[in-house]
This record gives C-alpha cells, structure tokens and sequence, in this order.
C-alpha cells in the first residue's frame, strides 16, 4: 500500500502543474502548433485554467494560466488557441457562463470596428478590449433591489397622483398634446436648418478647440488689465459724465442754432448747384494749379530746351460776339436808354446787344435799306449856274460826290465802326 502510494505521489509530482497538467477528455483540440495570447481583465470572476475558449460557439483553444499582473492589479489570462484559427490583433474577449449555473468560459469575437494586424504575431488583448458578462448573482441582486427598495412599490402611488392631476383637465391636455404635435412637427420639417445649426455649432467648437492655447492665454492675460480698469473706474465714471454733460450742452447749441444752420445751408444751395453744374470743368481747371500758366499736357510740348506752340485763332466775328455776349462781361446786354446813345452804324448791332435797332428810312423809296453799310448818305445836287451866264450847251448830268468820309464824331462809320466806338 505504502508503495502505491509513492509511485502515485512520484507520477503526480511528474506532471508539470499536478492534475491540472494532465489534458482532460472531450477538451479544445489545440493542434500540433497552438499559439499563446495573454489577456488582461479587469475581473475574471471564477475562471480557471483549463477553462475553454471558444470562438462563435466553438471551442478553439484552452485557458493555460491566471495570474495577477504586479504593476495594474489585474487578471492576466494566457490562452493557447488553434493555429489554425485567424483573428485580427484588435479582437476583444469576454468571460461569459456556458449556462445558468455553468461553467466559465473565455470568448473570443472580431472587432466591430476594421480588422487590424494578426492576433497570432501579437499576442495580446488589452483592457479595452476585454470585459465579462453579467452574472447571475447580480441579476439577481439587482432584481431583488428594485421589488424591495426601488421603485416598483411607487408604482400606485405614481398612477394615482397622476389620476389626480389629470382629471377634470382633459381638454387643457388634448391641448397640449395637439400643440405638442405641432411642436414636433415644426421641429422635423426644421431638421435640415438644426442639421446646419448643429454642424455649424461643430465647426464652432473645433475652431475654439484649435484656438485653445491663444484663448487661455487671452484669459490669462486680461487680469492685468480688468485690474487697471478698476483703478481707473473714478475716471472711466467721471469721463462717461462729462461727455454725457457735453452732449447736453451740443444738443442745445444744435437746438438754438437749428434755424441759422438751415438758413446757412439754404445759402450754400446755389454754390453747390453751380459746382454741381460745373461737371468736368472744375477738375479740368486744377490742372493748372500746380503748373500755372500750363496745364499738365503742356509737359508733352517740352522737348529739351526748347517747347512746340500751337495757336488757334478764331477771328469769326461771329463767335467774337458770342463768346463776348456768353463772358456776361462789359455790361451787356444794355439797356434801351444805352443803345440809344449808340452811334447810328453801332445801332445795326442792337439785336446782338439786347434790343430791337432803329431801322432808317431807305434814301430812294421802295430801295431796301442796307443795314451793313451804315446810314445813307443822300447825293449832292450840282450848283446851279449865275445869272445872267447864258450857254448854249446842256448842263452835264450831275454826278454823285463820294460820300465824305466820315470823321471822330459824324454821324457814320459803319459796322467796325460803331463796334469799336466810330461815330456818336
């Protein structure tokens, strides 16, 4: 007997890990090459080595060991899984019960999100990706705390209070309800304007978020300055009363000189209207402010020591007498009693001047008159012979004398003359 048992202690003391070494029946096939994945858990509950890994439901692999990770405090699970199973490197696990009062095991899912890397070149799972279902007992706790103590015996109390609330107000909240409705409705033909609201409120915060280190500076920054205005808040105060004294004070000289104002503005019309009028001609003339006598154009003219010229002479009596009417210079146009005063040959200008001329009478009735050329000079008759002398030959046919030229102050001179001052 005492031989049984040391070979039986010896064979179990060659096993690596006692019983727990020794490969159980109807386990995961593991293959000829598995490969080791360490998993860290925040809480493993009950599990076990020897535990299975399953993947959908099928057993792959099988827990080696748990043990504690020194530097977290965590469960640090290491798996062997069938080589021939492929999960991405970013795969999460789960320790969940075969049933309700079964055995833990350890599941191995794909990522919800793209697959990355290859689990079997990683060889490990991270907190983040690991967690364990519910258990049992704690769903039964959590049931036995909402019949007990939660919410469930408020349930009546609720209903009634409710009742009360409601009854005898039925149309109030048909009401409500009608304009609830209409609520819900506006706000979903809207959705596309809280869409943008919201994406533009989105832009927002990620433009302050880029912004974050200028802002906490701007806010750092400003105590210096809130600190100076608190100083100075005594004459912040007194400035702001002052100005408001001042504009008391400008509204009443405003008021008082309101008619004045109107009148000085009133005047400035016709000065604004004639600059107005003026249109190109007044930038046209401040050419010549800075290079009086020549305009700016005279600058093409200049060719080294020397500068072209060119005259234009408009000698038309007609436009001489234009231009002068238009200067509004030399008093014209006269008036009646001036043009009178005129000398008979400046008269035939009178309609030029202002005034209807005084037509003389033609020297030979029914001859039209000849304005142009001054008053008529009317012939000399030949003397007649002395008495006494008789002859016997005719009298020679009386020719006309030339009209005397006429001197400073006769009655003639012509169109020139009566122009530049002939004739009185």
């Amino acid at each position: 007997m005492l031989t049984a048992v040391a070979l039986f202690a010896g064979g179990c003391g060659a096993v690596d890990g006692g019983l727990r070494g020794i490969p159980l029946p109807g386990g995961a096939n593991l293959g000829d090459d598995p490969y080791s994945v360490q998993i860290e858990f925040a809480d493993v509950v009950d599990l076990v080595p020897q535990s299975i890994v399953r993947v959908g439901d099928v057993p792959v692999g099988a827990v080696e060991t748990v043990a504690v990770e020194p530097g977290s405090w965590n469960a640090l699970v290491t798996v062997a899984v069938n080589r021939d199973v492929t999960l991405p490197a970013n795969a999460t696990a789960r320790v969940r019960t075969t049933s309700l009062l079964g055995e833990k095991f350890v599941e191995l899912s794909p990522p919800t999100v793209p697959a990355e890397g290859d689990l079997a070149r990683s060889g490990k799972i991270g907190l983040q990706a690991s967690g364990r279902a519910a258990e049992v007992e704690e769903v039964l706790g959590a049931l036995s705390l909402l019949l007990n103590g939660g919410g469930v015996a408020q349930i009546r109390t609720i209903s009634t209070e409710l009742n009360n609330a409601l009854s005898g107000r039925e149309p109030q909240v048909r009401a409500l309800l009608d304009n609830l409705d209409r609520l819900v409705g506006s706000l979903d033909s809207s959705k596309d304007d809280i869409n943008r609201a919201l994406d533009g409120l989105n832009r927002l915060s990620a433009t302050l978020a880029e912004r974050r280190p200028q802002i906490e500076n701007a806010l750092q920054n400003i105590s210096p300055g809130l600190r100076e205005l608190e100083s100075q808040r005594t004459q912040l105060v007194g400035m702001l009363q002052a100005l408001d004294r001042l504009s008391g004070v400008a509204t009443n000289v405003v008021n008082r000189s309101r008619d004045d104002l109107l009148a000085d503005l009133e005047a400035l019309r016709p000065v604004l209207r004639n600059l107005a009028d003026s249109g190109q001609n007044l930038p046209d003339s401040l050419q010549l402010l800075l290079s009086i006598p020549f305009t700016d154009a005279a600058t093409d003219a200049v060719a080294g020591d020397y500068a072209n010229l060119y005259v234009k002479l408009d000698l038309d009596l007609g436009s001489i007498l234009r231009n002068i009417l238009n200067s509004n210079q030399l008093g014209l146009p006269l008036d009646p009693t001036q043009l009178a005063q005129l000398p008979p040959t400046a008269q035939l200008l009178t309609p030029l001047l202002g005034a209807t001329p005084r037509q003389s009478a033609p020297a030979v009735p029914g001859a039209p008159a000849l304005p142009l050329l001054g008053t008529e000079q009317p012939t000399t008759a030949p003397a007649p012979p002395a008495s006494g002398t008789a002859t016997a030959t005719p009298a020679p046919a009386a020719t006309p004398a030339p009209s005397p030229t006429p001197e400073q102050g006769s009655g003639s001179g012509g169109l020139l003359g009566g122009l530049f001052g002939g004739g009185s």
